[in-house]
């Protein structure tokens, strides 16, 4: 599993014009799962999430995770982070899970997340969804679970 997070000043999720999620200061984190990725992996990707220390300090240096800061966890499905872009020019989705399984696992994360986290918006699977946001730095890391 491959979460991309990026800290934010504010991010949100539209979908056919509506704002479906919305969070201030805290956690965007688009994710893609793979394959082989199942669901005993979950809450150890959910606990690197919320425990990446990526917030500043008071002497300004990266040493606050968002149990720490607080802030919102904003959970973005997001397939095309499981591409495999290694040859030619156009990305191949073979190793990106299959959609059933995909959303089966997106779900089962977004409920642990709620279960961690008190402040947990999500995106929605399979849908054209328009995501802003204000990176905060900008700061953004990969972060994966195998």
């Amino acid at each position: 599993m491959i979460g991309l997070l990026q800290r934010v000043a504010q991010a949100s999720v539209k979908v056919c014009g509506e704002t479906i999620g919305e969070i201030g200061p805290g956690l965007l984190v688009l994710v893609g799962f793979e394959r082989e990725d199942r669901e005993a992996r979950l809450d150890r990707f959910l606990e690197r999430l919320l425990n990446y220390r990526v917030f500043a300090d008071q002497q300004g240096r990266m040493n606050l995770s968002l149990r720490n800061a607080g802030g919102g966890l904003l959970l973005v499905p997001q397939f095309t982070l499981a591409a495999d872009t290694n040859s030619g020019n156009r990305p191949s989705f073979t190793p990106a899970a299959a959609p059933e399984q995909g959303e089966a696992l997106f779900n089962a994360l977004v409920e642990r997340a709620r279960g961690a986290w008190p402040e947990v918006q999500t995106g929605q699977f399979g849908a054209d969804m328009k995501v802003g946001l204000v990176n905060d730095g900008p700061v953004t890391f990969w972060i994966q679970v195998n």
